[in-house]
């Protein structure tokens, strides 16, 4: 869509990556590291300042004693998630997978020998059915998947349904791989809950994060595992026979990234929350329905109304004809069907550009009232 986005010149609401700047001070310290010669190869699963710095990081905020051995640095939390699965799963193994799901999740278990087993996120509030995933895990599941704030439904998952996950993780022996990436964005009073903070999970949690969301670098690629110290070096393993290393000076401008003061993150959830409201409002404008997100940076939108007759269809008008991107809703399910009358749109982006897909957007109400 990215791509479509650029031969069209549209207004991309499609990929998730902030069309602003990145704190001048995280910039800064990028430019010191390659200027001081911090650039070659690292310790391959991540520098040992940075390591402590997300050790220590995850161990102040939410009471789970972390060390620094337990973490890879990956080169973004995608690579820290196939690094991941890779590292646990073998083949005949299943994975539990929530769908709607960011759209890696499925080709990494595939990747890794396992079989995914989709559970479905129901709307509108975006919640499983207990009985149905009780009823995914056997003597095969190896592993389940969770990620809170959810991308693409901006779901933050409550302490109750993550308590249900546990209780399932412990009967069956099985992990929790937890993709946070969005922590820190999260609205109206929701808390993100770590499952691996519950009694009995720190010991079967794998926890993927990263710089790219929080730090609004999402092209720096630099993301992390936090494991249990048994899996931490099967990890490790994967991750040098894929990547080496990430890269060292931006490793190095991590450590100055979370050294940043508490306010710097109350002003990140605060612009976001701003931004959601006037893409919300924008939506609403123009005939969307959806449910507001709880989390992240993203809307889940019904397109049913329209009458089109496919999701394919509606994200190739607006972005031809309409001059504005967004993802299909069928990429984020496995079963595509139930994403025929969806589409997601994205709000990382400077006002002005949330302003101008407003104006395009008005070529959609004239198309639909024709």
């Amino acid at each position: 869509m990215t791509r479509l986005a650029q031969e069209h010149d549209a207004v991309n609401l499609s990929q998730g990556f902030p069309d602003f700047a990145a704190h001048q001070t995280i910039k800064d310290a990028a430019c010191q590291a390659i200027q001081a010669d911090i650039n070659q190869y690292p310790i391959t699963w991540g520098a040992e300042n940075l390591r402590e710095a997300i050790a220590a990081d995850f161990s102040r905020r939410y009471g789970v004693g972390v060390s620094a051995a337990q973490v890879t640095v990956c080169c973004g939390s995608t690579e820290a998630m196939l690094s991941t699965l890779l590292a646990v799963l073998d083949p005949g193994d299943e994975v539990v997978i929530f769908e709607p799901y960011y759209e890696n999740y499925g080709p990494d278990s595939i990747i890794s020998g396992a079989v995914p087993r989709f559970v479905r996120l129901r709307e509108p509030d975006w919640t499983f059915d207990e009985a149905e995933l009780a009823a995914a895990f056997n003597d095969r599941t190896r592993a389940i998947i969770i990620n809170t704030p959810n991308n693409p439904t901006g779901k933050v998952f409550t302490r109750e349904e993550l308590q249900f996950i546990a209780n399932l993780c412990q009967t069956w022996d099985v992990l929790a791989i937890t993709d946070e990436i969005y922590e820190h964005i999260i609205y109206d009073g929701h808390a993100h809950i770590p499952i691996a903070s519950l009694d009995g999970m720190h010991d079967r949690t794998i926890t993927i994060n990263g710089l790219s969301k929080t730090f609004s670098v999402t092209g720096w690629r630099v993301g992390w595992a936090i494991a249990p110290n048994d899996l931490a070096g099967p990890i490790r393993k994967m991750h040098d026979f894929l990547t080496v290393g990430a890269p060292a000076p931006l490793q190095e401008a991590g450590v100055r990234a979370l050294a940043m003061p508490e306010s710097y993150y109350v002003e990140l959830a605060a612009g976001y929350a701003r931004r959601r409201k006037m893409l919300c409002d924008i939506l609403e404008r123009h005939g969307f329905k959806f449910k507001q997100p709880q989390g992240a940076y993203y809307v889940m939108t019904d397109i049913a109304h329209f009458g089109f007759d496919s999701d394919i269809e509606f994200a190739k008008y607006l972005v031809t004809d309409v001059g504005v991107a967004v993802v299909p809703g069928s990429s984020f399910f496995n079963d595509r069907r139930l994403g025929r009358t969806k589409v997601r749109f994205v709000y990382s982006k400077k006002d002005d550009t949330l302003r101008e897909a407003d104006r395009r957007l008005g070529k959609l109400a004239a198309r639909v009232t024709r």
